[in-house]
């Protein structure tokens, strides 16, 4: 599957099958121009969307995402890193932004709550009945979590998701990473990944 870029397009750089027609896959690309159910933010707990990947999202987005974030808050309180928020997408390609909150490095913690970011990411696209979604590479970028440990992390998390929930909706999740430094990186730490299990 291709999609358009920063003058480049979203390539699959893995597909890796699990059970019951589950796909997992790597992508190089641009997580707003993704055709998917949902994309996953990288978010704060206030759902402030001022740096990073949401900064990016909210831009492309819209302000109605900014806005749909703020209703949210105003409604549930700060999110969690186990329970993401949802909104639109505005005038992005999918349907919904989920918004999960991923650790920042050295508060204490933070594989398991980065593990409970994706999880949890997850349980939300399926409990809104989604197919597919994409997720970036949470927390390793502002928010400092070294990137191949988070690897691990996600790798792990996500497929421990689909094989154990064979009866969701949720079928595909392609992690996105920007730019082709970075995309290599994981595809790397992906195969050591493989090996290590």
């Amino acid at each position: 599957m291709f999609l358009r870029y920063n003058g480049g397009v979203n390539k699959t750089l893995l597909e890796h099958p699990l059970p019951n027609n589950k796909i997992f896959q790597i992508i190089e690309g641009d997580i707003t121009t993704e055709k998917v159910d949902a994309i996953v933010n990288a978010a704060n707990s206030q759902l402030e969307h001022g740096g990073g990947v949401a900064w990016t999202i909210s831009q492309r987005g819209g302000d109605i995402i900014q806005s749909e974030s703020r209703a949210w808050i105003e409604k549930h309180g700060e999110i969690s890193h186990t329970q993401p928020a949802y909104t639109s997408a505005g005038e992005m390609p999918s349907r919904y932004v989920i918004h999960a909150v991923g650790p920042v490095w050295g508060d204490g913690d933070e594989d398991a709550k980065l593990r409970d970011a994706v999880t949890g990411s997850l349980r939300v696209a399926s409990d809104l009945g989604l197919v597919s979604v994409s997720i970036p590479a949470i927390s390793t970028g502002i928010f400092g979590f070294p990137k191949e440990r988070a690897a691990k992390i996600i790798f792990s998390s996500i497929e421990q998701y689909l094989s154990q929930n064979t009866d969701a909706s949720l079928k595909e999740v392609r992690l996105i990473l920007y730019g082709q430094a970075d995309a290599a990186l994981y595809l790397d730490f992906w195969h050591k990944y493989k090996n290590q299990i």
